[in-house]
């Protein structure tokens, strides 16, 4: 039943939006209402078999890691199906030219996933405009497989991380993973794009990674500050680490949009109405005696989800961990000049009195804007970075 009505739901979606004209429509945005309409668009993939996207230039190589097992097949069987990324370094994963837009990205990073660093360059910026762990970036910040099916963000058997969030650029495009481990790392993945022409009025894509760990005493956690330029927030992903007992999430998410100063725009009510939760993510189940079991209730839909709950095994991995999700594809958050997000972390003291906690938090905030963007803040360094 709960498949049906996700299928009936994500259906509604796909067809709900309304079909561009003809004059407008290029291929960026795709749905069940306009797949079957024509477009100009030029559809690459860049991938280990194809390192540039160029046409007719895929399955040729003759090295790769793949070479031994295809030594009796040779050149267009499966050579090089991955790279090695070695400790320390940097790989381009793709650099395009002209305009386009990214469509889909797969990937099955090998390693710690908290080493392995994303940076996204739109047209000739020097400093990137995505900046995050591959982990967090895929909602896999805890170093551990969880499945997650969502709209912008898939994360399926196997590790296999994809991204749906739509991301043009004018001039280029350049993606690289940095390996800050002290191993080297294999990486399988494909970048699916279009080369297309560009709307004037679409903004470019932007993610951040912060982590505090932790969080001060009656300290507010930042998800993000300093954002300068038009453009709408479109989602948050928080890898939450618990160090007190009992509930951690009474604190309240606020937007301070185009000047906002003591108090927000936007104000929630909870941590787990945000993630579009409620009364502490407890459906309280009935066990086989008929009794209510107060427990977590992982969850993952379209836009919003907790969908990674890790509950300690009573030895040394003794804290609860918590992975969320909340898209503003159907509610962006919208600012002409500048925007700051922030979330209380909050439990109980005892008479029904908060408690202001000290949590693990790591965030990776998603948002798209018109460019120049804002320096971000320097990632953490590696021990800053690690989970333990």
């Amino acid at each position: 039943m709960k498949k049906k009505l996700f299928y009936l739901l994500l259906c509604s979606l796909l067809f709900s939006f309304p079909v561009m004209s003809q004059s407008k429509y290029n291929g960026i945005e795709s749905n069940l209402g306009n797949l079957y309409r024509t477009s100009d668009a030029k559809s690459r993939s860049i991938s280990p078999e194809n390192f540039t996207g160029e046409k007719g230039q895929g399955g040729m190589a003759t090295k790769g890691t793949g070479e031994s097992a295809s030594r009796e097949l040779g050149q267009g069987w499966k050579v090089s199906p991955s790279v090695v990324i070695k400790a320390h370094t940097t790989f381009t994963v793709a650099e395009i030219n002209g305009s386009g837009v990214i469509q889909h990205i797969w990937m099955t990073p090998t390693g710690n996933w908290r080493n392995s660093i994303l940076r996204f360059y739109w047209d000739d910026e020097k400093t990137p405009s995505v900046e995050v762990p591959v982990g967090d970036f895929f909602c896999m910040g805890w170093g551990q497989y969880a499945p997650l099916q969502s709209l912008a963000v898939c994360v399926n058997p196997g590790s296999a991380f994809n991204c749906y969030w739509p991301m043009p650029f004018r001039k280029k495009c350049r993606i690289t993973m940095e390996n800050i481990d002290q191993k080297d790392m294999v990486l399988y993945y494909q970048v699916d794009y279009s080369l297309t022409e560009i709307p004037s009025d679409a903004a470019y894509f932007h993610a951040q990674f912060r982590r505090v760990n932790p969080l001060p005493y009656k300290t507010v956690y930042t998800l993000v500050d300093n954002i300068k330029g038009k453009g709408q927030y479109v989602g948050t992903y928080i890898a939450w680490g618990v160090h007190n007992n009992g509930w951690w999430g009474e604190g309240e998410i606020k937007f301070y949009i185009d000047g906002d100063t003591k108090y927000p725009t936007i104000n929630g009510t909870g941590t787990e109405d945000y993630f579009c939760g409620s009364y502490d993510f407890d459906t309280r189940k009935k066990n086989a005696a008929g009794v209510d079991e107060v427990n977590y209730t992982e969850f993952s839909t379209p836009y919003s989800g907790l969908h990674q709950v890790i509950r300690g095994d009573g030895h040394y991995n003794v804290s609860q961990r918590f992975g969320m999700y909340r898209w503003h594809i159907t509610d962006p958050i919208r600012f002409d000049k500048d925007l700051k997000v922030t979330i209380q972390a909050l439990g109980w003291r005892t008479e029904g009195r908060y408690l202001p906690l000290q949590d693990d938090i790591a965030s990776t905030v998603f948002w798209y804007q018109t460019e120049p963007h804002s320096t971000f803040p320097a990632l953490p360094d590696k021990d800053a970075l690690e989970v333990n």
